[in-house]
């Protein structure tokens, strides 16, 4: 029975017989789709769409198998395959089935209005409009070069000069796309003072009174994780699909002389592939080391003694604890820092009480804890936040927002400081010696451009100009402007009048 629209897939996947002989990419037949997808090196979890008719398409999923997809990450790769989707249910439910190799102009404005403005559309927001473009206008430029259609549907103006900073990489193209809402509001950060994160962390996450007291009422056994976790964050600035890789090889996991210890994020799990240096605060460090010593043990002990771990499919193991290098399925040595995300959710150590885990953050049942499970924590304890009447609606992305303006500020203001006694040329010295904070911001965020983490300074401006304003007094009105009939005495004549 025929789909009412476009079904999104994940390689590997039981699949129809395709619409087109896949002699195209290789050479076996249709009806052999698991020799083909292990002739093409398909990875898992590579996106593919299915028609409403239930057929594959190769030219179509050809993108989705193109090194400038491959070599994305996945969290990439799965955005831009809903994107391309829902313009794809767009044409075959509002435009009469149009294919996508027919899409016009037209077709591309009419799905701008819907979705913006039509009072019966979704109604989205500048910026969720802007990434569906980004993701259709290259769908359709690669397809273009594979010369699967004449020409890009999606309306080209001629891209503006890329600006001269150090490490931005330049335009890839000589146009961009048209339709760009250009309101999206770069400027707008949504970040959280440390004041209000502490209060969102002990109501939300901890389940503590909006008073700051202990709520008897509340059940969350793995608070302690859970706040760890959001001060992690915060303080370090890590994405959470990166926070969430993490294994016991890359957290510190060891007492320090204080100040901060630092990790070595890998490519593996960085997102564009940009390694850095994680600065941990070592009051962290020790709620780290408490969990690794208590909880974290706990939760494995009771998923060893019901054989777990002898049922993960296909694990990675690292045969030696103190040597992150783990043994493939297939029998390779291969180092832990070169595993990506989800090979990590399969990484174990047989270690001397058997096979554990190698994931830092582990759920109840022993299991690491996915990007979509703590996103669901985090919403839960925004809706304990509601329910409690605190006005604070925290995502994880804004933590990452908030280490970069509060980092920004303390190292713009020590920065400053120390430069205050000094002539140009000491100052210029100083600042070879000792780098700029913006751009050792950027590098703690693992940007690639300076332009990029130069939003944070708009924060930093509104933040600067909101102190300023509370010198602003609340009284305008100048008593002396007021008509003297206004004024009375306290005998109800008006003062100044005799009467």
């Amino acid at each position: 029975m025929p789909l009412s629209g476009w079904r999104l897939c994940f390689f590997p996947a039981v699949l129809p017989t395709p619409s087109a002989n896949l002699s195209a990419l290789s050479t076996v037949q249709a009806v052999d789709w698991p020799q083909w997808r292990q002739a093409a090196a398909i990875p898992e979890r590579t996106p593919f769409l299915l028609s409403p008719a239930l057929e594959y398409d190769v030219d179509l999923n050809g993108f989705f198998l193109s090194g400038e997809m491959l070599g994305r990450a996945w969290n990439t790769q799965d955005g831009y395959a809903r994107d391309l989707r829902a313009f794809l249910n767009f044409l075959w439910r509002n435009r009469n089935r149009t294919s996508w190799r027919d899409v016009t102009a037209a077709d591309h404005f009419a799905y701008l209005a819907w979705r913006r403005t039509d009072p019966g559309g979704p109604r989205i927001d500048a910026s969720t409009w802007d990434r569906e473009v980004t993701a259709v206008n290259q769908f359709y430029a690669w397809q273009v070069r594979a010369q699967h259609v004449p020409g890009n549907p999606i309306p080209q103006r001629a891209r503006r000069p890329a600006s001269h900073v150090a490490g931005h990489r330049g335009a890839e193209s000589a146009t961009t796309a048209a339709t760009y809402s250009h309101g999206a509001g770069k400027d707008k950060i949504e970040w959280v003072p440390p004041a209000s994160y502490r209060r969102w962390r002990d109501v939300g996450i901890r389940g503590y009174t909006p008073h700051g007291l202990p709520d008897e009422g509340f059940r969350g056994r793995w608070a302690a994780r859970n706040a760890l976790f959001s001060d992690v964050m915060v303080r370090t600035g890590l994405r959470l699909t990166e926070q969430t890789a993490l294994t016991v090889f890359e957290m510190p996991l060891d007492r320090g002389l204080g100040g901060y210890q630092r990790f070595w994020l890998p490519a593996s799990i960085a997102k564009g592939g940009s390694a850095r240096w994680v600065y941990v605060p070592e009051s962290l460090v020790g709620e780290a080391i408490t969990y690794a010593a208590i909880d974290r043990p706990d939760v494995i002990k009771a998923a060893q003694a019901a054989g777990r771990y002898h049922r993960w499919p296909r694990p990675f193991i690292v045969e030696d604890p103190k040597r992150p290098i783990a043994r493939s399925p297939e029998g390779r040595p291969i180092k832990v820092a070169h595993l990506n995300p989800d090979e990590r959710r399969q990484l174990l150590i047989d270690g001397p009480g058997g096979l554990e885990p190698a994931g830092f953050w582990l759920t109840e049942t022993g299991d690491p804890v996915s990007s979509s499970g703590w996103k669901e924590i985090f919403r839960a304890a925004n809706l304990r936040c509601r329910s409690a009447g605190v006005d604070l609606w925290v995502h994880p992305h804004s933590l990452r927002h908030s280490f970069a303006v509060v980092t920004l500020e303390q190292l713009q203001r020590g920065h400053i400081a120390n430069q205050a006694d000094q002539n140009p040329d000491q100052r210029r010295t100083y600042s070879m010696v000792f780098g700029d904070p913006l751009d050792w911001v950027r590098r703690r965020l693992g940007h690639r451009s300076v332009v990029t983490t130069q939003i944070y300074l708009h924060a930093l401006a509104e933040l600067e100009m909101e102190t300023r304003m509370m010198l602003v007094p609340d009284e305008w009105e100048d008593p002396r402007e007021n008509p003297i009939h206004a004024v009375q005495d306290d005998h109800g004549g008006t003062d100044g009048v005799l009467t």
